[in-house]
């Protein structure tokens, strides 16, 4: 079903993909939008606006990212076929790290959910760039101007004042199709658009963050579920010791679990030693290694970085083997570290 072709044309424009391409390059765009919805507010007067309390996510999220990556290229340094998946472990699913979370209910501390709410935006953004610097190839001159007249467009409704989001959308789509021209991942597209929208109107009200909580119930119950079903499928006959202990998904395994706790815990306490930045009010070391565990919770971010990495099949069973076992680890030893740690509200 996920190979079913389908096409669009208009015209001499014609985009033919099998409809699992569709959801990868096309829904996906949505779910970035949200992500760079996100990342504009933290940063214009969320979380991630003042750097006292940008500071320790953000070191956290730079450990985060370059020790999963370390850990996978030390499993799979023997086998450069395989090397080109060294990105999958440095993403965190904000949304599936926020959900255990909650499942702690009122004992967890407010400061405690902005950290890691904070350490995942900055993971993503650091994701977004990777993706950017990474995994583009067979690039086109012609599409990657038009793609900059498209966002030069967007630059100057948001400067002109400009608050429908209908035209926001409609410029949006063209830049989505010349980026997905171009070589580069369409998946940025998303990006670029939701750091077009405008966070304030006039009128006092934010069609920034009307958007972001119009598109959150279609990117939670639609299009994270259409995306793990079509990419995380993996059927018992597959799974035997052999695929579990290859060198990609071992890598992807213990970047996630080992490697993720390791690095935002590890930069986190050497960035409070140095002097750089404090631990939140109420926030002890445990809770910040409990948080650093369920950072290792890859899903989503990983699966679809893992498309990219490997276009050969034969290496997709492996991705979601690491993935899933990775992220499963990281989400019970986190989930029973802090349920352990945080005190009951009283």
């Amino acid at each position: 079903m996920i190979e079913t072709p389908v096409e669009v044309r208009i015209g001499a424009l014609e985009l033919a993909k099998p409809l699992l391409l569709w959801i990868n390059d096309g829904l996906m765009a949505v779910f970035f939008l949200l992500v760079g919805l996100e990342i504009k507010r933290e940063v214009r007067r969320g979380h991630l606006a003042a750097w006292d309390q940008a500071a320790l996510p953000v070191v956290a999220a730079v450990g985060g990212m370059s020790i999963p990556a370390l850990v996978y290229w030390a499993v799979n340094r023997d086998s450069p076929a395989t090397l080109a998946g060294w990105a999958i472990p440095a993403a965190t699913d904000i949304a599936f790290a926020l959900g255990i979370l909650s499942l702690l209910g009122s004992r967890v501390p407010v400061a405690l959910k902005i950290f890691l709410l904070a350490l995942a935006i900055a993971d993503d953004l650091g994701a977004i760039v990777i993706i950017a610097l990474f995994y583009t190839a067979n690039l086109s001159a012609l599409s990657l101007v038009l793609a900059a007249v498209a966002i030069v467009a967007l630059v100057v409704m948001n400067l002109a004042g400009v608050v429908r989001v209908g035209a926001y959308a409609i410029v949006g789509t063209v830049l989505w199709v010349c980026v997905l021209k171009s070589g580069v991942h369409a998946t940025l597209a998303g990006v670029a658009i939701g750091l077009a929208i405008p966070l304030d109107d006039r009128r006092g009200g934010s069609p920034l963050e009307h958007l972001e909580e119009t598109l959150h119930p279609w990117v939670a119950f639609g299009i994270m579920p259409a995306f793990a079903f079509a990419n995380a499928g993996v059927t018992l006959g597959d799974v035997t010791w052999t695929a579990i202990f290859a060198p990609v998904p071992l890598g992807i395994a213990l970047g996630l679990f080992l490697g993720k706790q390791i690095g935002v815990f590890g930069f986190a306490y050497a960035a409070v030693r140095l002097g750089l930045c404090r631990l939140p009010e109420g926030v002890g070391w445990i809770h910040v290694y409990g948080v650093a565990l369920l950072a290792g919770i890859g899903f989503t971010m990983s699966l679809f970085i893992g498309t990219l990495a490997f276009a050969d099949p034969a290496q997709a069973v492996g991705v979601r083997i690491g993935v899933l076992g990775g992220s499963i680890l990281s989400a019970i030893a986190g989930y029973l570290v802090l349920r352990a740690t945080l005190k009951p509200a009283a």
